[in-house]
């Protein structure tokens, strides 16, 4: 059930708090690229998931707002997110992949990012790089003109 999103109940399960129902995405079937002699010519086998991001019920306003920003690329103007695959010689598998790749982008861009703690570096770390940053000064004199005097 891990590797299959889609239910029984008719919804794309993202995570305990999201799901999208399937009736509000479309699919859209094409011919795949690819190895595959006379059979790629004739069949559509790649599948494409389209979610309007717009029009769900899924999501609310800041949910939307992230997924717009983490998946700009995939977003369209019109507010259309796109998720396609031709990875499998059949549409079935290529629409099973499709919705798992949906759901796995969803679930990156609906994650919250832990809040950052600002932190110092310990006194060992600043010594070392203020002893470094000594060092290459030396090597740095060393390199310039002997000067007569200097000898």
């Amino acid at each position: 059930m891990a590797d299959q999103p889609e239910t029984e109940t008719g919804l794309l399960r993202v995570d305990d708090a999201v799901a999208v129902p399937l009736a509000e995405l479309s699919f859209e079937t094409s011919r795949a690229g690819g190895p595959g002699g006379q059979n790629v010519n004739k069949v559509e086998s790649r599948v494409t998931v389209v979610l309007p991001l717009d029009a769900t019920a899924a999501l609310d306003e800041r949910q939307r707002a992230l997924v717009r920003e983490r998946l700009a690329s995939r977003v369209s103007r019109a507010g259309l997110l796109r998720v396609s695959s031709q990875r499998h010689r059949t549409q079935g598998a290529n629409r099973a992949a499709a919705l798992a790749r949906l759901a796995e982008l969803l679930r990156e861009a609906l994650a919250e990012d832990p809040e950052r703690r600002p932190t110092r570096p310990p006194r060992a770390a600043r010594r070392r790089r203020l002893e470094g940053k000594r060092a290459r000064s030396r090597v740095k004199t060393l390199r310039g003109r002997v000067r007569p005097g200097d000898e």
